[in-house]
């Protein structure tokens, strides 16, 4: 913000310059006839003098000496000056200048002499009105000039305002991402990836886009990405080019938070290829040329991406290429991507340090690509698949099948089968780890309750204490009237017997409620006894530790594992190992030791949904807070709040109040026939 205030800065104000610009000219960019008093009254006359020129012509044409001769009653312009079209062959009968001739000669332009000089007063007229028009504009570019310098530097902060404006906007069209970047020195510092994206998506393609994570660095610089045609691996290579030069150019780029970029000091790319009759350039040719030159002047700050890497040649002798051309690039450290379908390149990634496989994911099932990337596993082609899934007989199919190397077939099962495996632990990583932010959940919420049920417990014993105290004070204020009866003077016997009476009932209430006040919620309860019986049974009384609040078993799921436990008002699911049996219920009276708290029933449910469309915001707050409260205390694990669309403000403030309220989980705008964007619905944390 304080970059773009610095820009802002150097556009200097030029108020009076801009006031006299739109003084003078409107938004039509004409000058008006305001801009001086002598435009102003030469604008006047050339009207004037046009009404009486086409007044007198128009009357002409009207006149019967006329009429017989004119070709057409109407009034026209040759060079500059009205005229009246005659019939050629009575131009001698008409007294004028003759200015044009029709095509087919059948007709003369007339300027009558009887409005020549009005025709001359006009033409003169309008001289005057430009030359006045061209005063003007030369005084408003001398003062354009005379602030040339600003103008110019406040062009220029535009400019750069422009810029970033658009960044941003093609940042929020993208849903873009701010990238780490990392520089070349501390690249070479790093033992970990200096290129990282987290679910990259290409920024041209629209629709469903699958994202890809890809790194490089740390264990290998270079990655060969293998798989089928129309599997996505071109795709990858421009991704991580196009993401590159985003992050250098300042943008934001289509992927996660987190994700890093290295800053390259060049960008090589041979994707596609530049067949050229006219230049006698081959598919293999056209490659070389771009390889070449990436091989001279490509170093450890620079980035390679070489899409179908000795393609184009005989098999064996590309393959040997493009096996020698990564070695160059790994000895000179040179960060890489490539793509590629030689079996002969998968197995030297794997076998040579610095170089890893890739591999764009298959669907054996749908003989369908599915666009993933997977880094540490080499892709198959899948070429017959795709041929037989476009069509081709399986006669072919099956021939072709005979011709590979079996051993070749096992290898592509044994992937195929990796691959499987890889998908199943994937599928396996992602449901513990969903499960295990539901327990999280859990736990804060159940976390939460126990808090306020603290905190609801506290405000219980701290307004027993504050009561007795009052009764306390009402105890000691007896005392001191009894004292002040037995000090009058010559009090008699039945007055004394009162006073006296009065000190030991004092004394009686006073014993009774200091005790309370000194060891009132302090510790857990004495008079119950805890069993270390591990066999719980629906209807146990039990303490639950995590909560450190008792309550009735209601429910078991099969091996113990879970109970549900009744506090009060208020059912938790929580483990066994948290519950402890106790062999008596707590034991009411002056002396027990804690205070267990259970919160009233609402004698009147709220309703499903409240409705705060046309309030202001300071009505809708405590409303809203209260309204959340007893729908929790009411067991309603849902609840609508119509808000409206209108100007978005009260929507903002009832989901502001709602993310950071205590008992709500979550929250979503409704479905689009329940309300769309004009209702919130919330998950309450029951």
């Amino acid at each position: 913000m304080l970059r773009l205030i610095e820009i802002a800065e150097r556009i200097a104000p030029m108020d009076d310059l801009e006031l006299e610009i739109k003084r003078c000219i409107d938004a039509q960019g004409e000058v008006v006839d305001d801009a001086s008093a002598i435009l102003k009254r030469v604008r006047l006359e050339v009207k004037i003098a046009h009404q009486r020129l086409i007044g007198r012509l128009e009357s002409m044409l009207e006149s019967p000496l006329y009429k017989h001769i004119i070709q057409e009653p109407i009034v026209t312009m040759r060079e500059g000056r009205y005229v009246i079209p005659i019939k050629a062959d009575f131009k001698g009968q008409f007294k004028g200048i003759v200015h044009d001739h029709s095509a087919s000669g059948a007709t003369v332009f007339v300027e009558p002499l009887a409005t020549v000089d009005l025709n001359n007063h006009w033409r003169d007229l309008q001289s005057q009105e430009q030359r006045e028009v061209q005063r003007i504009l030369r005084s408003l570019s001398a003062q354009v000039s005379a602030n040339a310098e600003a103008i110019q530097e406040a062009v220029s902060a535009l400019a750069e305002i422009d810029l970033i404006l658009a960044k941003a906007r093609l940042g929020i069209a993208m849903k873009g991402t701010e990238p780490i970047l990392v520089g070349n020195d501390e690249a070479k510092r790093r033992g970990g990836p200096f290129l990282d994206i987290k679910r990259a998506r290409h920024p041209l393609l629209q629709g469903n886009v699958v994202p890809i994570d890809i790194h490089l660095g740390g264990d290998f610089l270079i990655l060969l990405i293998t798989g089928p045609n129309t599997g996505g691996k071109t795709v990858a290579l421009k991704t991580v080019g196009l993401l590159t030069l985003m992050a250098q150019c300042g943008l934001h780029i289509p992927a996660d938070e987190g994700s890093r970029v290295r800053v390259f000091r060049r960008v090589y790319a041979d994707i596609g290829d530049e067949q050229s009759i006219e230049q006698s350039l081959s598919t293999f040719s056209s490659h070389m040329k771009t390889i070449i030159q990436v091989l001279n002047q490509a170093d450890e700050d620079s980035l390679v991406l070489l899409d179908e890497l000795g393609a184009g040649t005989d098999p064996a002798e590309g393959s040997a290429l493009a096996r020698s051309i990564l070695s160059f690039l790994i000895r000179r450290k040179v960060p890489t991507l490539a793509t590629t379908h030689y079996s002969e390149l998968k197995n030297y990634a794997h076998s040579v340090n610095g170089v890893e496989n890739a591999c764009v994911e298959f669907d054996p099932e749908t003989l369908a690509p599915t666009y993933r990337l997977t880094i540490g596993l080499p892709g198959r082609s899948n070429a017959l698949s795709i041929a037989a899934r476009l069509g081709v007989p399986q006669e072919v199919i099956r021939e072709a099948e005979r011709f590979i190397n079996p051993s070749e077939s096992q290898v592509d099962s044994l992937l195929q089968q990796i691959q499987l495996e890889r998908d199943r632990a994937a599928l396996d990583r992602r449901t513990a780890a969903s499960i295990r932010q539901g327990a999280e959940a859990l736990q804060r919420s159940l976390q939460e309750e126990r808090l306020r049920l603290h905190d609801e417990r506290d405000s219980i014993l701290e307004k027993a204490r504050e009561e007795a105290e009052l009764e306390i004070a009402e105890v000691r204020r007896r005392l001191r009237a009894a004292e002040d009866l037995i000090r009058e003077p010559n009090p008699d016997r039945e007055k004394l017997r009162q006073a006296l009476a009065q000190v030991k009932e004092a004394q009686r209430h006073l014993e009774e409620k200091e005790p309370q006040i000194k060891g009132r919620g302090r510790k857990d309860l004495q008079d119950v006894e805890y069993a270390l019986d591990r066999n719980f049974r629906v209807g146990d009384y039990v303490l639950v530790r995590s909560l450190n609040q008792h309550g009735d078993i209601v429910a078991l799921w099969p091996g113990q594992s879970e109970a549900e436990v009744s506090l009060g008002n208020f059912k938790v699911r929580v483990r066994t190992r948290e519950l402890v049996k106790t062999r008596g219920r707590p034991k009411a009276g002056k002396n027990s030791t804690d205070v267990l708290v259970s919160l009233p029933a609402l004698s009147n449910p709220p309703a499903s949904e409240i409705e705060v469309r046309g309030w202001r915001v300071e009505e809708v707050l405590p409303v809203l807070d209260r309204y959340i409260d007893d729908a929790y205390l009411a067991g309603m694990t849902t609840v609508r709040i119509i808000h409206g669309k209108g100007t978005g403000v009260l929507r903002q403030v009832v989901r502001e109040q709602l993310a950071k309220h205590p008992l709500v989980r979550s929250f979503e705008p409704a479905s689009p026939s329940g309300g769309g964007d004009g209702v919130t619905v919330a998950t309450l944390a029951i």
